[in-house]
C-alpha cells in the first residue's frame, strides 16, 4: 500500500497546530521560570550517546501518552502538575512536534516543543550534561 501522507506532511500539520519555541526562548526561561518543565522524548540510546538538557524529565516517545494519562497504569505524577508547561524535544524537532500534537489531542493545553530539537540546542551552545551527570542530579534533587 502506498503512503498517501508522508512524515513531513504530518510534521507540518502538527507544527501548524502547536506551540513551538526557539532554543533561545527556552534557554532564557531555564532556572528562572518554575513553570517550565523540559521533557526529553528521545530514545535512551540517544541520551547515552549525546547527553541531555539539565533539569529535564526523560519520557521516551513510545511511552509518552501512557505516562501523561492519569488513568494509565504507567502514569507519572510529574505530568499531573497543571501549573507546569511541558516543553518537549527530540533530536531534530519532528518527533516532538508529533508528540506535542498527540498530547494536545489528549486535552493538554500546557504543552509545546523546541524547534530543531537537541541538534539545535547543541548548535546554539545551550547547556547539556551527560546521562550519568543527569541521573546523579536527578537523584540528588529527589533527596
Amino acid at each position: 500500500m502506498p503512503i498517501t501522507k508522508g512524515f513531513r506532511a504530518l510534521v507540518d500539520e502538527a507544527n501548524a497546530q502547536i506551540t513551538t519555541y526557539s532554543v533561545e526562548q527556552v534557554r532564557a526561561r531555564m532556572g528562572s521560570d518554575p513553570t517550565l518543565q523540559i521533557v526529553d522524548i528521545r530514545d535512551p540510546r540517544e541520551l547515552e550517546r549525546e547527553g541531555t538538557v539539565p533539569g529535564c524529565v526523560h519520557a521516551p516517545r513510545g511511552m509518552l501518552e501512557f505516562w501523561v494519562d492519569p488513568d494509565s497504569p504507567y502514569f507519572k505524577p510529574v505530568f499531573g502538575d497543571e501549573g507546569k508547561e511541558f516543553v518537549l524535544f527530540c533530536g531534530a524537532g519532528w518527533r516532538s512536534a508529533l508528540a506535542t500534537k498527540a498530547l494536545k489531542d489528549m486535552g493538554m493545553t500546557n504543552v509545546a516543543h523546541i524547534d530543531g530539537g537537541f541538534t539545535a540546542w547543541v548548535k546554539a551552545g545551550a547547556p547539556t550534561e551527560t546521562l550519568e551527570a543527569h541521573k546523579a542530579a536527578s537523584k540528588a534533587a529527589r533527596g
